[in-house]
């Protein structure tokens, strides 16, 4: 028996069977149709934010060589080494700020320009910051005709005959099938449905797919084999950079993905701050993680979050809390007592910098602890225990993990607690938890599935068009031949 033909039949027989009809005409295709009205079709969305719309506006975008070619050197000089900065800077000068230059820009100011040129010795992380602000600024202001007015469902054909249709709101496979789907019928809360889907961050654990079946809501997520991993800052920023307090950072909740890069679960605590909103009340669920301004029923900010971060890295360090001994079973009124008085004894294996950023996160006053302020993290940074650390390239994972998993180990206590699919069962659905499976759904293209499609290659394999944006013959309906009814092949 031909196993490979017996898959591709399989395969096709499931596509197939997804879709309701050879030609996509089904009721629950059509009702997919709808999600396009709620697409953001600003520029910041479609050409920035979304990874597959931003590559496709640099390469279409032909008329605007010069500020995509600026836009790109950009993110190049900010992911660059150090020591390549200086040259990559004066060539992005040369090529785009001069005005005898063959791609100068001409909607820069003089007095962006000048700021570049007068900075250029530093070389520093915000060099061209407000050039590629004005940069997005022109291409912000370009006519509507340049960016389309809806998103066109594309076919493509995968592995053998096994297609993939992107058609909005269905799941899609991922990596292979390495993702670990949860059925949560009635459970949880569906703002921590949102904010786990919306935060786009490499350090975050974040939603990758979301869909509904007649009884269940299916959250898909990527599967963190790795184990965790005692540490972690840049996902801080980013949350609060979205005006979300985490507020339950420790060692369980920060994992390791298969490649070594940390990332952050659960936001089941996680809180969104309105816009008028600078604190908050509300309280914590981890014993020994919990900031001493929470535990007094004060109202708080994102400090609490710098609070736990200094107890996770403590914990790092010395391998016990730092508010009770390695095994101690302490009373939570005592423990209580400990965080909001009490000194915290560091042992001598500490660092003389290893001991002051601990101390400077676990300041029990909140205007002294160091954290998020003025929109980053920029103070805990440039602490000597992070120095030599390239925060750009490790923001866009760039540099090298220390360590990385093995791939054929699961690193868990109990192997029986790693399922493929998991589910709740016995629980009734009414109307409430139907409204709540809508506002769940993922919607269209979700971001992490475009980064997959571009990171596995198959958007670079497929990204293939014929003369002048037409779609090749291979994608023609018209052009496939018909399957011959025998797969002998007879040689004359």
């Amino acid at each position: 028996m031909d196993l490979g033909s017996l898959t591709t039949v399989v395969a096709n027989s499931a596509y197939i069977n997804a879709r309701g009809s050879f030609d996509g005409s089904n009721l629950e295709a059509l009702l997919c149709e709808g999600l396009q009205e709620t697409l953001d079709m600003a520029f910041q969305s479609v050409c920035v934010e979304q990874p597959i719309g931003k590559r496709l506006f640099l390469e279409a975008a032909t008329e605007y060589h010069g500020p995509c070619r600026l836009w790109r050197d950009i993110e190049e000089y900010d992911l660059a080494e150090e020591s390549d900065r200086a040259q990559k800077a004066s060539r992005i000068i040369q090529r785009y700020l001069v005005s005898s230059a063959k791609l100068y820009c001409l909607f820069l100011t003089p007095e962006t320009v000048t700021q570049v040129k007068e900075a250029l010795q530093m070389a520093g992380d915000s060099l061209f910051a407000q050039t590629l602000a004005s940069v997005l600024g022109s291409l912000h202001l370009l006519p509507g005709e340049n960016v389309p007015e809806e998103v066109p469902s594309v076919e493509v054909a995968g592995d053998a005959a096994h297609g993939l249709r992107l058609v909005p709101g269905l799941p899609c496979a991922g990596e292979g099938g390495v993702r670990r789907g949860v059925c949560l019928p009635d459970e949880g809360h569906g703002e921590t449905v949102r904010l786990q889907e919306a935060q786009q961050s490499r350090f975050i654990v974040s939603l990758a797919y979301a869909f509904q079946t007649k009884d269940e809501l299916c959250l898909i997520m990527t599967i963190m084999n790795g184990g965790d991993l005692k540490r972690v800052l840049l996902h801080m920023e980013h949350l609060h950079q979205k005006r979300i307090i985490y507020r339950d950072l420790k060692p369980e909740n920060v994992l390791l993905d298969n490649e070594g890069n940390v990332r952050v679960s659960d936001l089941g605590l996680a809180v969104e701050l309105k816009k008028d909103q600078t604190k908050i009340k509300g309280y914590g669920r981890t014993p020994g993680f919990i900031a001493p301004e929470l535990l007094k029923g004060k109202k708080y900010d994102t400090s609490v979050d710098y609070f736990t971060l200094g107890v996770t890295m403590f914990e790092f360090m010395a391998a016990k809390n730092p508010f009770r001994e390695r095994g101690e079973k302490v009373e939570k009124e005592e423990l209580k007592e400990c965080i909001m008085t009490g000194t915290v004894v560091y042992p001598e294996t500490f660092s003389e910098n290893g001991k002051s950023i601990c101390s400077g996160l676990l300041e029990k006053q909140v205007d002294q602890r160091p954290g998020f302020k003025n929109g980053t993290c920029d103070e805990i940074r440039a602490h000597p225990f992070f120095s030599g650390i390239h925060w750009r390239r490790l923001d866009a994972g760039i540099l090298l993990p220390l360590f990385v998993p093995d791939s054929k180990v699961v690193y868990a206590k109990d192997l029986d607690a790693v399922g493929e699919f998991s589910s709740v069962k016995g629980v009734g659905l009414d109307d409430p938890d139907r409204v709540f499976f809508n506002e769940s759904s993922s919607g269209n293209i979700p971001i992490p599935w475009q980064e997959e499609m571009i990171e596995t290659g198959i958007y670079g394999e497929l990204n293939v068009w014929g003369h002048a944006g037409a779609i090749p013959n291979d994608l023609r309906r018209e052009s496939i031949l018909e399957q011959p009814k025998s797969s002998t092949c007879c040689l004359a």
